[in-house]
């Protein structure tokens, strides 16, 4: 029997028309978020530098309404405690520094101004990112200044007088008498007589009691 000469024709394949298309990424990956959360960081950093930048402006036109012995006061304080004199001083040592002019403040001040005005301080090249210990945060002699000189020239005139008062008066009598007179004499090296010390307790003693009391001290340093 003579074979047919067409052939059966096979149902076609339905291909798809996306075969062999990858599936579409999601707009968001985690590599996007990373990215966008070191920007944010380094916008903050930009703008914690620039505030920090801001407020050392103000405060060197400050520093320059200060009186010359003020200004070396908080040089010396600042350099008694900067032990490595890197023009740097960490937590305790801005504590101490403070203290010492004259404004004991409490950690969380401490603290606040170091997150505010502090600088990273840089890593020791010996060490490994495995082994180096969180960074410290550094106040760096210009913050210092910039900041001292604002408590400074905010602080009461009374405030000043009364520390003045009270490094006259040892023990805390209320009273400065004449050996406490000899004493600071004697400290800062004065060659002051006796009848003068005495002409100063008499000249400024207003209740004749022998002795000069705080409100006559202050009387006598806000004329």
């Amino acid at each position: 029997m003579a074979s047919s000469s067409t052939h059966p024709t096979f149902p076609s394949r339905p291909y798809a028309s996306n075969l062999g298309k990858l599936p579409d990424r999601p707009t968001t990956s985690a590599f996007g978020a990373s990215t966008t959360q070191q920007h944010r960081e380094t916008q903050r950093l930009e703008r914690e530098r620039a505030e920090r930048e801001r407020i050392e402006r103000e405060g060197q036109n400050v520093l320059s309404e200060l009186s010359e012995e003020q200004r070396e006061e908080i040089n010396e304080a600042f350099g008694l405690f900067d032990l490595d004199k890197d023009k740097k001083i960490d937590y305790h040592e801005l504590k101490v520094a403070m203290k010492a002019l004259g404004f004991d403040l409490p950690k969380s001040e401490i603290l606040s101004i170091l997150q505010t005005h502090g600088v990273p301080s840089s890593p020791s090249p010996s060490t490994t990112s495995k082994t180096a210990p969180p960074t410290r945060l550094l106040l760096p002699l210009s913050s210092f200044q910039a900041l001292m000189s604002q408590r400074i020239l905010a602080r009461d005139p009374r405030e000043e007088i009364l520390r003045a008062f009270e490094l006259f008066d040892e023990g805390g009598k209320g009273k400065i008498n004449l050996n406490d007179l000899r004493r600071v004499a004697r400290e800062l090296g004065e060659g002051l007589e006796e009848e003068e010390l005495v002409a100063m307790i008499e000249e400024f003693d207003m209740d004749g009691d022998g002795a000069i009391g705080r409100e006559e001290f202050v009387g006598i340093c806000m004329q």
